[in-house]
């Protein structure tokens, strides 16, 4: 390859069309408008959703839902997790070093999914009552 050789990827540069400049562009007059009405006027359009006067579906549809804010601060973690980290005490702390939870994270819970054969105390950290069964049966204490 040389300088003189180089070009744009094709594709990547297209035509400009120059609108409303004469009979001969063959785009010349209304540039492509067509005749009269909102879309042909500058400034003259409609907002997203607008949908000439009807109740926009946005509206006429129910609201449903609710996501919490808080949810940020909440993370849970896996019995399969507390295994590979394989630490004898684990709290929030040891948790957002070893980067296993976000580092906004107050509450963590531990879930039941996967198993757990050695012994882990966990200090101020929650756990469903499936999960706490699995780690005081591995011979382990929530507390």
């Amino acid at each position: 390859m040389e300088l003189n050789s180089i070009q744009p990827a094709e594709g990547a540069k297209h035509y400009k069309r120059r609108v409303g400049r004469g009979i001969g562009s063959g785009i010349g007059k209304t540039a492509g408008r067509g005749h009269k009405g909102q879309k042909s006027r500058a400034g003259g359009y409609h907002k997203v959703g607008f949908e000439g006067g009807q109740m926009p579906l946005q509206r006429r549809l129910p609201k449903r839902g609710f996501k919490s804010h808080l949810l940020k601060f909440n993370a849970e973690i896996t019995l399969t997790t507390l295994e590979r980290l394989g630490a004898a005490e684990v709290d929030l702390l040891s948790l957002k070093q070893a980067g296993l939870v976000n580092q906004i994270a107050k509450i963590v819970k531990v879930i039941k999914s996967g198993a757990l054969t050695k012994a882990v105390k966990l200090n101020g950290i929650g756990a469903t009552a499936g999960a706490k069964a699995a780690i005081e049966a591995a011979g382990g204490t929530v507390a």
